[in-house]
């Protein structure tokens, strides 16, 4: 199949929002993963004093665990899907976080600008047209030593761990895309998985953007050689906190 992009992506994430948290529901690790990864942002002193830009953050999943690791931060929460945006507002939030709609790359336009002390961007990058482009937008956001953790579906590069996924593909994503309509929805993100970067390339492409530091760490469970996250920093030095 061709593989969803740019609006008519959005559209189908629009109409799926309404079920999309309890279909991550069925994935055992999902929220517990996404808060490894933006552990893995060691972020200093509870994010106090930190801007920070979760990036792709759909119905808040991605949102809440960033919240988790930096409590005290100021966070700036972006989707492209007017529907998932909607979803994520309506739960309960601190003053310190905000909701934009626009497409990571047009962020400049919805207003959206640095500098950040770290970017977090949860299944962001397989979803979109050009991860190049949108790695160099991200690079600029960041201030001088500032952090990026991409938590991403790719795969190891190991056809086992290929095999493991579509497994999983056919036997719970793509019927629970039929029985709530949004099938191509879940085509896309069966065929996102296998068409995008394995794990060695997507982080060759940080390398490529200007980051540095770059490290490429697994999540446990059924998920490892699937999901990872992608850790790495603008140059510089930053005032505070541990190096990536």
């Amino acid at each position: 199949m061709t593989l969803l992009r740019d609006a008519d992506l959005a559209d189908a994430f629009d109409h799926a929002a309404r079920g999309y948290d309890r279909l991550v529901g069925l994935n055992a690790g999902y929220h517990a993963d996404l808060r490894r990864s933006a552990r893995r942002l060691r972020l200093p002193d509870g994010g106090a004093g930190l801007r920070l830009l979760d990036l792709g953050c759909g119905t808040g999943a991605s949102t809440a665990a960033l919240l988790r690791a930096a409590p005290l931060a100021r966070i700036t929460a972006v989707d492209a899907s007017a529907g998932m945006l909607e979803r994520a507002a309506a739960k309960r939030w601190p003053d310190g976080v905000t909701f934009v709609h626009a497409p990571a790359e047009r962020l400049a336009a919805a207003g959206v600008t640095g500098p950040f002390d770290a970017v977090f961007a949860g299944y962001l990058f397989r979803n979109v047209a050009d991860p190049d482009a949108v790695l160099a937008a991200v690079h600029g956001l960041l201030r001088p030593g500032g952090r990026l953790a991409a938590h991403e579906y790719s795969l190891s590069g190991s056809a086992a761990h290929r095999a493991v996924w579509s497994a999983v593909c056919r036997a719970v994503i793509l019927p629970a895309g039929r029985c709530t309509g949004d099938a191509d929805l879940y085509r896309h993100l069966h065929r996102s998985v296998l068409d995008f970067d394995t794990a060695p390339v997507f982080a060759a492409r940080l390398a490529g953007a200007g980051f540095t530091g770059t490290r490429v760490l697994p999540v446990p469970g059924w998920q490892t050689g699937i999901v990872h996250t992608f850790l790495g920093r603008r140059g510089g030095r930053i005032a505070s906190g541990d190096a990536v």
